[in-house]
């Protein structure tokens, strides 16, 4: 009787049920199929880049959309897109070898580069009083909203997304903390959940900042400081500060930028965090996660060497390309049906918790000034 597979492949000879027929004996234990009729799968490498090509350019796409779109990054674009093909025709089997690379190295890459964006010197230059309000909203943001996630029963996992995401910046963050928390993508609707929140209630303060700020009658520069100290998304904090005027938008994005630098120091202690409670039988991640060490060499590469406007301009584009290609690749492990389960408690966490970094921050700037 012939043997049923050969280092690990299906011999023509098989039936599907694993057993052999009658044929006619083979010389040798080893002998050679015939590609024709088995074909040989590619090697690894060769199978990731349908994938991870078709992520880029759903990213690319996603940037020429979101170009002429105030207040909606090109990330938001493309996490939609891929919840969009994941709950209508499904990703092909074929794209979701390079998919799932996407979803980690790409992301990890891209929060690296994104540590060119924040340079020391711009930071200091906002104050001892600003970078206290930055500090207290990120410390104070995330330490309520985990409150709150307790206090509704809520998922610790999506309330530390939830948590990470308002507090620091947005859909990176999300994505950050959600590679330390779950490395393995055993729960994607949970990320997909918090990015869908930071699209809906960072939209929303687009509007509410300027008019909040008109109506307390705070000037441009207060209301720079309290829409980058409060914004989400660095696309919805550019959005806000362009619709202040006059000097707010510079103010509002150097000091998202602080709370983007903020992103170093938390993932560190949420990766601390997330060795202490998977104990010795669970995934433990390093100290000190590799993205998060790239980021701030990006970031002291970046204040210490006078690097040409051509070179930040193409880390910026490359950044942006890398984290909207993750973002596709997240979206499209997401079942809305999933989604829907978790109820309407996320909602009322995250309107709390915005609320939350809304208030600290303007409380921060009414003590600084």
């Amino acid at each position: 009787m012939a043997r049923c597979a050969i280092d690990g492949y299906r011999a023509p000879w098989c039936r599907w049920d694993g057993s052999a027929v009658s044929t006619t004996p083979i010389s040798t234990p080893h002998r050679s199929i015939d590609p024709s009729a088995a074909p040989i799968a590619p090697p690894p490498p060769v199978r990731l880049w349908p994938g991870l090509l078709t992520s880029l350019a759903v990213a690319g796409v996603s940037m020429i959309i979101a170009r002429p779109l105030p207040g909606i990054s090109a990330l938001i674009v493309a996490i939609v897109a891929g919840i969009v093909v994941a709950n209508t025709v499904g990703l092909p089997t074929i794209l979701q070898p390079g998919s799932m690379v996407a979803a980690k190295r790409l992301l990890r890459i891209g929060i690296v580069l994104l540590g060119l964006q924040v340079v020391i010197g711009d930071l200091l230059g906002l104050g001892v009083g600003a970078l206290g309000v930055v500090v207290a909203v990120v410390a104070g943001g995330i330490g309520i909203t985990l409150a709150l996630g307790r206090l509704l029963g809520i998922p610790r996992e999506l309330t530390l997304l939830v948590a990470c995401g308002f507090s620091i910046c947005g859909a990176a963050a999300v994505a950050g903390a959600s590679g330390v928390t779950d490395p393995e993508e055993k729960r994607p609707e949970l990320t997909a959940t918090a990015l869908a929140l930071v699209v809906l209630f960072g939209t929303g303060m687009i509007a509410l900042i300027p008019f909040g700020a008109a109506a307390l009658g705070l000037d441009e520069h207060s209301a720079g400081l309290w829409a980058g100290a409060s914004i989400h998304e660095v696309a919805q904090v550019v959005a806000a500060g362009g619709a202040i005027g006059g000097g707010a938008l510079t103010v509002a994005v150097i000091v998202k930028l602080a709370r983007v630098l903020m992103l170093a120091p938390v993932m560190a202690g949420l990766s601390l965090y997330t060795r202490r409670v998977s104990g010795d039988g669970g995934h433990r991640p390093p100290i000190m996660p590799l993205f998060v060490a790239g980021f701030l060499a990006m970031v002291v590469l970046g204040s210490l060497v006078p690097l040409p406007s051509a070179v930040l301009s193409g880390a910026s584009f490359a950044q942006t390309l890398l984290l909207a290609a993750a973002m596709f690749a997240l979206g499209t492990g997401v079942r809305i049906r999933d989604l829907l389960s978790l109820g309407p408690r996320p909602v009322l966490l995250a309107a709390a918790s915005t609320a939350a970094v809304t208030t600290i921050a303007l409380a921060g700037i009414m003590l600084a000034s």
